[in-house]
């Protein structure tokens, strides 16, 4: 969802970057019919940048949907609320 047109497709998996440094994480908009990876330290400004410019603000834009549910997944597990009491 960057400014520059990129929409390439990926997979749903958040992964490294080139540089190695900061994992990447797939935006999907399903009004442009894109999908685009993003830098995770980037990810909300993307997100917002995306939804002003091509969307007038409307949140479109989101984080691939299975992604964050694996996300949601990992953090309730880390915090504890998945296991058994």
């Amino acid at each position: 969802m960057t400014d520059d047109g990129d929409t390439r497709e990926t997979d749903a998996s958040a992964t490294p970057d080139d540089s190695g440094d900061d994992p990447t994480v797939p935006i999907r908009c399903s009004a442009c019919d894109t999908t685009t990876r993003v830098p995770l330290s980037d990810l909300a400004a993307s997100i917002d940048r995306h939804n002003e410019n091509r969307h007038d603000g409307e949140e479109l834009a989101e984080v691939d949907p299975g992604v964050a549910d694996s996300l949601a997944d990992l953090v309730a597990r880390d915090l504890g609320l998945l296991e058994d009491g």
